[in-house]
């Protein structure tokens, strides 16, 4: 498929800004891909749709406050410093992205605040990218409270276009986030409550989880028109042995398996065994999801309304099978659904 096919024109007033009241208060569109009718619910309904005995395997990593801000030296020019990953614990070197970028080159020191917490650029990357060292004296749990205490919540400002506010750092994170290595959160998942859950329980639905640390590149725009020329960015994930035993007892046994999530199906779909099944399984996966894919194991999916033109709106017509998906966003647009991370969820049966 081609790039323009997933192009289409999003009013603004869509893009949600902030978050749902409350988590579980939602909109829910519920598409069926056997017959293409297309309901509107609420997210708290969603239990309406599963029985005793069938799964919701959901992505338990926890995003960490990834941004922050810093003062060059000399200059005193402030820098936005955005922590994508730790290359090295002992050497406490990270990768990152700086912005303005053109400011920041080689042996340049930055200072946070008012902080003993100082990094010098020792690389290059991309145009964007560095490798910073901090330098920092102190234990590795002292540093490690040191960044959260400085860096902020890393909601994606290039589409949330508002600065962050203390209640993002609940709300921009799942209730069950427990694995500490994300930058962005996995939007699916922050429709669950406690209570949801509870109900869940209840009615039988067993949750399974898996661990895909979400990276930046999640939102990375595709510029090229062959979207078999697309590179993903490499994302850390972990599939363990008790996920695959709920998630293949529940197959074996005919049920509905709902990843929570495009980057739990991103996960599920790298640790397929040869007969279909789902085997523990970790590392680094990179894996670009686009129409037609035969998925393996989730058989159905709930998902957010993404944007134009992202892979996460590619993925989720694989799923879902594009004509129906597209007919689905036009109904969404039409019907006033917000879009994006803090924004309403589809549910694909």
């Amino acid at each position: 498929m081609k790039l323009h096919e997933f192009k289409f024109e999003l009013p603004e007033e869509l893009v949600a800004l902030h978050p749902a009241r409350n988590r579980d208060e939602s909109r829910l569109m519920v598409v069926h891909r056997a017959t293409g009718q297309i309901e509107h619910r609420n997210f708290k309904d969603i239990l309406d749709y599963f029985n005793e005995g069938d799964v919701m395997v959901f992505n338990d990593t926890k995003v960490f406050p990834a941004r922050l801000y810093g003062n060059k030296e000399k200059t005193g020019a402030k820098i936005e410093v955005f922590l994508l990953r730790e290359l090295n614990k002992e050497l406490r070197l990270w990768d990152v992205l700086v912005d303005p970028a053109r400011k920041i080159r080689v042996g340049n020191k930055l200072y946070f605040g008012e902080s003993d917490m100082v990094a010098e650029v020792i690389d290059n990357t991309t145009s964007r990218g560095r490798t910073i060292k901090f330098l920092f004296d102190g234990t590795d749990e002292e540093f490690r409270k040191a960044l959260y205490e400085l860096g902020e919540t890393p909601i994606p400002k290039e589409v949330i276009n508002r600065e962050t506010e203390p209640a993002d750092k609940e709300r921009y994170q799942t209730i069950y986030a427990e694995h500490i290595g994300a930058v962005a959160a996995p939007s699916a998942g922050l429709h669950f409550t406690r209570e949801v859950m509870k109900r869940m329980e209840i009615k039988g639905v067993e949750p399974a989880f898996v661990t895909l640390h979400v990276g930046l590149g999640t939102f990375r725009t595709v510029d090229v028109e062959d979207l078999t020329k697309h590179k993903m960015d490499s994302e850390n994930f972990i599939v363990t042995a008790p996920a695959c035993e709920v998630v293949n007892k529940a197959l074996d046994a005919k049920k509905k398996v709902c990843a929570v999530g495009t980057t739990t199906i991103r996960a599920m779909e790298a640790s397929v065994s040869a007969n279909a099944r789902m085997k523990p399984t970790q590392g680094w996966i990179d894996r670009f999801i686009f129409p037609p894919h035969d998925f393996k194991i989730a058989n159905c999916m709930l998902t957010n309304f993404h944007m134009p033109e992202s892979t996460l709106i590619m993925l989720a017509s694989a799923f879902a099978g594009y004509p129906l998906l597209m007919e689905a966003y036009k109904e969404a647009i039409k019907e006033k659904y917000k879009f994006f991370s803090y924004g309403d969820a589809m549910l694909i049966l």
